[in-house]
């Protein structure tokens, strides 16, 4: 269904003309219609959050792959900079768990425990920066689709709409990434996964901060639907 299609189906006779010229303006068709389909979900979406891409729905996908391979039943989650909520909701409809997600927007906070709840999905959501987190939790999924867009990247004209604090970050896009191992790597199970989304060109360097914190972890870099390099998976067993 291409984007017309969707406004005729989602909008009301009478505003249809406003969303097209909207959409014609580069506006987001997600933002117009006000959702989006994630796994199954029906997430809320606005310019307080990003808006989920297929991309991360396969994030969601390997992560629960890799669980059912290292035989964690009912595992405690971290979710770091949930945005919409669409990863935690996606997981906790998914299998049994326990979910803590963050974020540093009380605006995209809102978006979240909304989701939650239109979703029947009994997640814990809390404010907090990553850079100030601090916790004596162990979990056994650590999962993150951080900011990694490089500030000097060319991106699509559509994400000026997006948040831009989900979407750059500093140290060439791998900022994010260095912060959650130096200030998780002690919060971690035995028996644990962690799971990124990366930016195409970042594997290699986001492997050798892993090696830097986690010296013993098994690394594995995936591809997403397009062949390029998208989700680093951590265990502390090979997966």
């Amino acid at each position: 269904m291409n984007d017309i299609d969707l406004i005729k189906k989602y909008v009301s006779k009478e505003n249809q003309k406003e969303a097209i010229n909207k959409l014609n303006e580069g506006y987001p068709v997600q933002y117009i219609i006000g959702n989006v389909d994630f796994y199954g979900n029906i997430i809320n979406v606005n310019e307080n959050v990003l808006i989920p891409r297929f991309e991360t729905e396969y994030l969601v996908e390997k992560t629960i792959k890799y669980l059912d391979k290292l035989q964690m039943l009912n595992p405690e989650i971290l979710e770091i900079g949930t945005g919409s909520g669409c990863i935690s909701i996606a997981l906790y409809n998914a299998i049994p768990c326990h979910i803590l997600a963050i974020d540093v927007s009380s605006r995209a906070l809102d978006v979240a425990k909304k989701n939650a709840i239109l979703n029947k999905s009994n997640i814990e959501f809390l404010k907090e920066d990553i850079n100030n987190f601090n916790t004596l939790n162990k979990y056994d999924l650590i999962i993150s689709n951080p900011p990694y867009v490089p500030y000097d990247a060319l991106v699509d004209e559509k994400t000026k709409y997006e948040p831009q604090n989900a979407i750059f970050a500093e140290n060439e896009g791998i900022y994010f990434y260095k912060v959650i191992m130096e200030k998780l790597k002690n919060n971690l199970k035995d028996n644990y996964l962690i799971a990124f989304e990366i930016g195409d060109k970042q594997g290699k360097k986001i492997e050798e901060i892993v090696q830097l914190y986690l010296p013993k972890a098994y690394i594995k870099i995936e591809k997403d639907y397009n062949n390029f390099e998208r989700y680093v998976f951590i265990s502390s067993k090979k997966l």
